[in-house]
């Protein structure tokens, strides 16, 4: 294949094995884990977790990403279609509220093949770090229930700097307008869990926190205010970031002014204790 899926467009040709793309990732799908994930937002963990689908490859790459060892070490077990549907419906009967695919934009043909052999009877929830296509993500219509996309920085330097990707505001904000015109308002079920919608993640980064109220106010400016957008205060230094000001963890002061901000606005904040910056939460990728 020929792969324009994501927004750095490197219409690389992958093969079932490798590909000489950004991702670097073949067109066979790369799952590092697949089990129930207890720590998302309560909303869509619930009591019973989602039923998390993590793949290898990243099109973003964050200097500071948490799930370094499969983002950027590619780790993982190759694995086709037909054998990704057995185990979503294997997964599913675990009991889990939902099935989420994380980090699968490089792979969304596999996904849509796999929903396409078996669709679970629990929502589908497309976890991604925003830097995404409005092209692909309408690929992803009818087939996702819930978009749970990070909006993660404002500035251009910022993106570059952190992501390698300049644009990265741009490209995300319009992916998650068309998720939204997907999604419409929040829909819950009876035990609040959400049926349907789009939540917005933004991660607190230390010394970051104008970019974070930059991006709280397009929030405001361009999104229902019923729109659930989660402050997630769980940045964790790795070793292998070295860009200066990221080897520590966001203090309780920067952290309340950006909640303060996103009250001061009026919007539906999900806010995250501070025991939530530990390494414990991160999963352990052992390719279960």
């Amino acid at each position: 294949m020929i792969c324009t899926l994501c927004p750095r467009m490197c219409a690389a040709e992958r093969n079932s094995e490798e590909g000489k793309g950004y991702c670097g990732m073949g067109s066979t799908a790369v799952v590092s884990r697949m089990a129930p994930h207890m720590w998302e937002e309560p909303c869509i963990s619930g009591s019973r977790g989602c039923g998390t689908v993590f793949f290898g490859g990243c099109s973003l790459g964050c200097v500071y990403c948490q799930n370094h060892d499969i983002s950027h070490e590619k780790r993982g077990k190759r694995m086709a279609d037909e054998e990704l549907a057995e185990r979503i419906r294997a997964l599913e009967a675990t009991g889990v509220h939902n099935i989420a695919f994380v980090t699968g934009t490089h792979f969304v043909p596999n996904v849509l093949h796999a929903l396409s052999i078996y669709r679970p009877q629990v929502p589908v929830v497309w976890n991604t770090g925003g830097y995404e296509t409005v092209e692909t993500i309408k690929m992803l219509e009818g087939a996702v229930d819930i978009y749970l996309p990070d909006l993660k920085l404002y500035s251009q330097r910022l993106g570059k700097v952190l992501c390698n990707a300049p644009d990265y505001f741009e490209k995300a904000t319009a992916a998650i307008l068309e998720m939204q015109r997907q999604t419409g308002e929040a829909q819950y079920d009876e035990n609040g869990l959400m049926k349907r919608g789009t939540i917005i993640r933004h991660l607190v980064l230390p010394g970051c926190t104008g970019d974070s109220l930059k991006v709280l106010e397009w929030i405001h400016e361009n999104l229902p205010a019923a729109t659930p957008v989660s402050i997630m205060r769980q940045y964790t230094p790795m070793p292998f970031c070295t860009v200066r000001g990221l080897d520590r963890r966001v203090t309780d002061s920067e952290y309340a002014r950006v909640v303060d901000r996103a009250v001061d606005l009026g919007l539906h904040a999900l806010i995250q204790e501070k025991e939530a910056a530990e390494a414990e939460y991160i999963p352990d990728f052992d390719l279960r």
